[in-house]
């Protein structure tokens, strides 16, 4: 019997060996023939090799010396792997044994999907959906809307269908499509680089799907606390990072012009009412980052500092 395509599914981990060791268990019960597991430690200083290499040794792991963010973290798995489709998984997901079928069939069957990402459900709740597609990122606000999110799932999003961005958490791109669309762009770090990337790779000619027959059952915000100010700078720093990429023209002007005189005045009397200085320097810290940087993470030459004189 014919395995199919080599699969490489590709996860990072960062301080949380428990849960990536669960994901590994997980993935011993899928039904796909020819799967590489390829794990990258981001730099955690609960170094997770000595677990990982001892308990899982059929796994390719990859110890990288500092913290490169997801989309680094990844882009290291994308460089070691060797799959025709690359299967980007959080390490606090577990999965379905199912799958991989459902995703591989249709990138084998449609030539022109360039990403596709598998039905999410929170795990341990009453089937509750986090996500099963969504809608296009609004060109005011920077933000878009999950669509199934919240509902109990009973089967009423169960069509593979075309959406307009993949969701990071349970993502598969051909090997192929990366070549031409290019690697994750590191520089965002943490968050919105998934979105960016779908944006990539939809200019590169391809479509984005949904495959809701594909599991994936997601432990949500267990890496970075909901109110964490480590995600709010990144995801106000990534928001305004992501707009100025992909927006041009009118559709740039009013979303600057929205920013300005609605998102920016609004967060700051947020915070300052409810007297959280840490969230409101954490946000203004992004819009600061933005100021100093070019769209393409590159520093302002005027904004870097000079190299101080050898005293040889």
């Amino acid at each position: 019997m014919n395995a199919g395509p080599r699969v490489s599914i590709i996860t990072v981990n960062y301080n949380q060996t428990a849960l990536t060791c669960a994901l590994l268990d997980s993935l011993k019960k899928v039904t796909y023939r020819d799967v590489e597991i390829v794990v990258v430690d981001n730099g955690s200083p609960d170094d997770a090799t000595p677990v990982i290499t001892k308990n899982y040794p059929h796994v390719k792991f990859i110890r990288s010396n500092e913290n490169l963010g997801f989309a680094g973290g990844n882009n290291l798995g994308i460089n070691a792997s060797t799959g025709k489709y690359l299967f980007f998984l959080n390490n606090d997901t577990e999965v379905d044994p199912g799958c991989l079928e459902p995703l591989v069939d249709l990138f084998e069957k449609n030539p022109k999907a360039g990403a596709a990402s598998s039905k999410l459900i929170y795990y341990n709740s009453d089937n509750i959906i986090q996500y099963v597609g969504s809608t296009a990122l609004n060109p005011f606000t920077g933000r878009n809307k999950r669509v199934g999110f919240m509902e109990k799932d009973c089967g009423q999003h169960d069509t593979l269908k075309e959406t307009d961005l993949a969701h990071g958490a349970a993502m598969m791109v051909p090997r192929s499509v990366i070549e031409k669309a290019g690697l994750m762009p590191d520089f965002f770090f943490l968050y919105y680089e998934e979105i960016d990337w779908c944006e990539r790779i939809k200019r590169a000619g391809y479509k984005i799907y949904v495959v809701p027959a594909s599991r994936i059952y997601h432990k949500e915000s267990m890496s970075v606390g909901k109110r964490s100010t480590l995600k709010t700078y990144y995801m106000t720093r990534n928001r305004v990072l992501f707009m100025r990429r992909n927006t041009s023209g009118l559709t740039k002007a009013s979303w600057l012009l929205f920013f300005i005189s609605v998102t920016l005045p609004k967060n700051f009397i947020t915070y300052l009412l409810k007297r959280d200085i840490e969230h409101l320097r954490a946000f203004w810290n992004a819009l600061r980052w933005n100021l100093t940087h070019l769209s393409n993470g590159e520093k302002l030459k005027r904004f870097i500092k000079p190299s101080q004189p050898s005293n040889a």
